[in-house]
């Protein structure tokens, strides 16, 4: 409960995070059907990075403030073209004082037809998400723990959605919570396509998480990562991972465009380095 995202509001975990979540926003649009996110862990749903906590950090500065008003190659640009057009219609006088959470942000790439269930427990930022949709009959704010929603909100009765899982990471054990949270919700909802992140971070136990989500057998799981720096000299997030499972097919070679240019531009040491890869699924698939 002690976790408060506009801290970290607009970083290179959140560019990532987002850019992607936007792309499978499009990617279900595809059709004409309608479909629902289920957001387990809303935040605040908007930040405002004028604000004292905001600015305390600065991290968004080494994050979407890197990307939003530079020169980048034309391929890059068509990926990010939905998540920054989100940015910049918050922000239209210029600059950076408002940043989407994942909530606005898909609220904003709506069609009437796609609707929204963002779960939130902390008190305070539930009531700040609530008056941000209130009156939004496309979406629908509930205070709760989003760990309990993956299987009371699933399958959501449009029979498509994407499931986000951002669990803060503030207790031990949330890698093998999210790997028992995605089985359950798989079993509830297998066509969902399922988006979970993860903090990169000194002794992180990345590859024992990796494990264990192979072991799950979901047969389709693609898996990006970002780090902007080495983790030798800090105990603090270094790089973000996120967790695909039933990607578009469009998803992988977009991250093979994607990753490389965020790495140089997200970059804080020469030690950056960002990766696209299956965990499961046919790589022929990409």
């Amino acid at each position: 409960m002690n976790y408060r995202h506009i801290y970290h509001a607009g970083n290179f975990a959140d560019v990532l995070k987002h850019a992607v979540l936007a792309r499978l926003v499009l990617y279900m649009q595809g059709k004409d059907k309608a479909f629902r996110v289920l957001d387990t862990h809303a935040g605040l749903g908007l930040y405002d990075l004028s604000s004292e906590e905001a600015q305390k950090t600065g991290e968004w500065l080494d994050g979407i403030g890197r990307l939003i008003d530079g020169d980048m190659p034309a391929a890059v640009a068509d990926i990010l073209a939905p998540y920054l057009k989100v940015v910049h219609e918050l922000n239209p006088h210029g600059g950076l004082t408002y940043y989407p959470g994942s909530p606005k942000l898909v609220r904003q790439l709506f069609r009437p037809q796609d609707r929204l269930s963002a779960m939130e427990l902390h008190p305070d930022d539930y009531e700040t998400l609530h008056r941000l949709f209130d009156g939004d009959f496309q979406s629908r704010v509930t205070r709760l723990d989003g760990w309990l929603s993956l299987g009371a909100h699933l399958p959501p009765k449009e029979k498509r959605g994407i499931v986000l899982v951002d669990p803060p990471f503030e207790i031990e054990g949330e890698y093998e919570r999210l790997v028992d949270g995605l089985q359950k919700a798989v079993r509830r909802f297998p066509g969902g396509v399922y988006c979970l992140w993860y903090p990169l971070k000194k002794n992180a136990p990345i590859a024992a998480f990796h494990k264990a989500l192979k072991e799950t057998g979901i047969p389709k799981m693609l898996c990006a990562e970002l780090s902007v720096r080495s983790d030798r000299e800090t105990t603090g997030l270094t790089g973000s991972g996120l967790v695909v499972v039933n990607p578009p097919f469009t998803l992988k070679p977009e991250l093979d465009v994607l990753l490389p240019f965020l790495k140089e531009r997200l970059a804080q040491d020469r030690f950056a380095s960002a990766r696209a890869f299956w965990l499961a699924g046919e790589t022929k698939a990409s």
